[in-house]
């Protein structure tokens, strides 16, 4: 049974896409409907980084009002390349952003609305992190228990706000919140902390700011019943609920992703073959961390899709 796994934020980087640009056809399609939707912003200066004149364009990459969108767009023009030579999946899923490039890629969400919506959660994002300055670390080598114990301790004192922000195998959790709580958490736990580039606190309550102006912008968009099963971030369950999807893309913005718990699920459930559909190959190696016998490979250049139908 195959997984489709799409990435988010710290799988970009420049140049992303650009051979599925020129030499997909479906791709192009994708990645020049998405330059024409964003008017505002030439997204593929930034990705494709051939323009000379834009100075520092990973730096710009790295801005979530401009991360975010590009990443969907990279994930479904390869999506559209692998449904163009009848490959599908059975499950899918994605990290954080990536949830949205997944509900897209299976019929939840039309391209335009879900590059919309992906596009004002990272302005509201990254407005969020203005209002309310915060910091993420990768906590390796710890076990869930240990960190949420930590998490919870410091909270509990008052002296700001940290909670778990993403499981994503053992041995590697990142916390997220007030910079201050964050380093009184680590400097409670065992294992090796690393802090994160990151221009928020993003799955905490920091990201309060960004709540309603999600909830608006989902609201204005259809959410139908997708192909395929869709794994939950927040939930690491399964559902084709519109309503359910709906609901748990709010709930993610301040939630948890229960990525290392959605990946056994989808082992469970069957999947021995996991694609990573987009940019980077963060995800793979997760599944490696995390599960045993199963395959995994990418799809997000036309060599790796080659390979995968080949």
């Amino acid at each position: 049974m195959m997984a489709f796994l799409f990435p988010g934020q710290g799988s970009q980087s420049v140049g992303m896409g650009y051979e599925l640009f020129e030499q997909h056809p479906e791709a192009r399609a994708r990645f020049e409907a998405a330059n024409d939707l964003l008017d505002d912003v030439d997204l593929l200066t930034f990705m494709f980084g051939l323009d000379s004149s834009v100075a520092e364009p990973a730096e710009r990459l790295k801005q979530t009002a401009i991360t975010q969108p590009a990443l969907y767009t990279h994930s479904l023009a390869a999506a559209a390349v692998l449904e163009a030579k009848g490959v599908q999946p059975d499950q899918a899923a994605g990290h954080s952003l990536g949830e949205y490039s997944a509900l897209a890629a299976v019929g939840a969400l039309s391209f335009e609305d879900g590059l919309r919506v992906v596009r004002r959660r990272g302005e509201l994002m990254a407005k969020a992190g203005e209002q309310r300055p915060g910091a993420m670390a990768a906590i390796m080598g710890a076990d869930d228990e240990e960190v949420e114990a930590a998490c919870t301790a410091v909270s509990d004192e008052g002296e700001g706000v940290v909670q778990t922000a993403n499981y994503n195998a053992p041995g590697q959790i990142v916390i997220s919140g007030d910079e201050a709580a964050v380093e009184k958490a680590t400097a409670r736990i065992k294992g090796r902390a690393i802090p994160l580039p990151v221009s928020g606190a993003f799955h905490s309550p920091l990201m309060e700011y960004a709540r309603e102006g999600l909830r608006e912008v989902l609201e204005a968009v259809t959410i139908n019943e997708p192909e395929c099963p869709v794994y939950l971030n927040v939930t690491a369950e399964p559902t084709v609920d519109p309503d359910e999807i709906r609901q748990r893309l709010m709930e993610q913005l301040l939630s948890p992703v229960r990525w290392a718990q959605t990946l056994r699920r989808m082992h469970a459930d069957g999947a021995d073959r996991f694609i990573e559909v987009g940019a980077g190959n963060v995800l793979r190696g997760l599944v490696g961390r995390t599960l045993d016998d199963v395959e995994t490979a990418g799809a997000g250049t036309p060599d790796e899709i080659e390979a995968l139908v080949g």
